[in-house]
């Protein structure tokens, strides 16, 4: 099961996320998002466990305070795609063609 990890301090790291949920169980895999630009973490992470493991988790961990924030564990949602098919592009967007100020 893969668990969404939110409001983690920012100096939080992969190694740091793993050693969190570490101790309930066997960690697959754990990644902390960070700013495509900067470099910088976002937050937020993403671990993924085995299915018992991972709702032990979600029991003890979810509202635990680390480094001062209480952190957030739940399951993770399924991206969700956008309904309109593609992404990103130029192109007409909502008839304004022609009518750009810049």
């Amino acid at each position: 099961m893969k668990l969404y990890v939110g409001n983690l301090p920012w100096s939080t790291g992969e190694a740091e996320l793993e050693e969190m949920f570490a101790g309930i169980g066997e960690v697959r895999s754990a990644n902390v998002i960070t700013d495509r630009d900067t470099g910088r973490s976002r937050g937020f992470g993403f671990v993924e466990m085995s299915d018992d493991d991972a709702k032990r988790a979600i029991e003890e961990l979810n509202g635990n305070e680390v480094d001062g924030r209480n952190i957030r564990v739940n399951e993770a949602e399924e991206k969700r795609r956008d309904s309109r098919g593609g992404g990103g592009g130029g192109g007409d967007r909502g008839g304004d063609r022609g009518n750009r100020r810049w």
